[in-house]
């Protein structure tokens, strides 16, 4: 697996569009960090655009990889080599390279800022973990559509109705509940509803962190109540790990299955 991982890496990292990904996080960062005084607005400005972004970039590479290395991975399928080592090694390569692209082109000009002396660093932090998370579930829910479809186009096709229904469709259904149902209580059903789905709890978790959950409106103060609160805290990352490791042993039992 680890060959196989090695491969994958280093051939998404000699793509144009690593470097392209790489390179507008890196003057994102540039720009947000060296023009604004306050590091919080920043970092706003950051979640806002990872949250939406690296779910799509995940899920487009995913997507797109496996379709144009499926002879490469058929060939691999012929040899003595696991199917779980294949398939592995490849989803750990697109998502380990992503998530680089996106910690490096962050994490450089936060450190010539020089905010690791200062308290923003566990928010910048926050911000980089559920980035990095946001990155491995997108790309291995991406696998699994690919898997599950053989024809390319309905494989885009699902994979951006997924991200578009988690990143905006689920948000405008979720706030259409809460007036609809305002007379009722909603504190264990907007708990419920944030927590299945990965990018809002990631824009939770930091917004909470920034401590300006006043932002959050109706719920705000049932999730700081929760989420705000160190046993939030391990549930929320507890969550996101869970939300990473299903699609990944789904896609393995997948693949054992798949006739290829």
């Amino acid at each position: 697996m680890l060959k196989i991982l090695k491969y994958s890496f280093f051939d998404l990292m000699r793509s144009r569009w690593s470097y392209i990904y790489f390179l507008f996080y890196l003057a994102l960062g540039f720009v947000l960090l060296f023009l604004n005084n306050d590091v919080s607005k920043a970092v706003i400005t950051l979640m806002n655009v990872i949250i939406i972004l690296v779910p799509l970039i995940g899920t487009i590479f995913g997507v797109m990889y496996y379709y144009n290395s499926k002879e490469f991975t058929e060939l691999l399928l012929a040899q003595p080599v696991k199917r779980s080592s294949i398939f592995l090694g490849q989803y750990l390569g697109v998502s380990v390279s992503l998530g680089l692209c996106l910690v490096l082109g962050l994490g450089i000009p936060f450190a010539l800022y020089g905010l690791f002396k200062s308290d923003a660093i566990w928010d910048f932090s926050l911000l980089l973990v559920t980035g990095a998370f946001l990155t491995f579930i997108f790309t291995a829910l991406s696998f699994n559509i690919a898997l599950s479809n053989e024809n390319k186009i309905k494989g885009f096709g699902y994979a951006v109705l997924l991200w578009l229904f988690l990143a905006i469709i689920y948000d405008g259904l979720f706030l259409l509940s809460l007036i609809v149902f305002g007379d009722y209580p909603l504190d264990v059903f907007s708990l419920g509803a944030t927590v299945f789905n990965p990018i809002d709890l990631s824009r939770t978790l930091i917004l909470l962190k920034l401590d300006i959950s006043a932002l959050l409106g109706y719920t705000g103060a049932v999730f700081k109540t929760f989420f705000g609160t160190g046993l939030g805290l391990l549930v929320s990352l507890g969550m996101l790990i869970l939300w990473t490791l299903l699609p990944i042993w789904r896609m393995v039992h997948k693949s054992k299955r798949k006739d290829f």
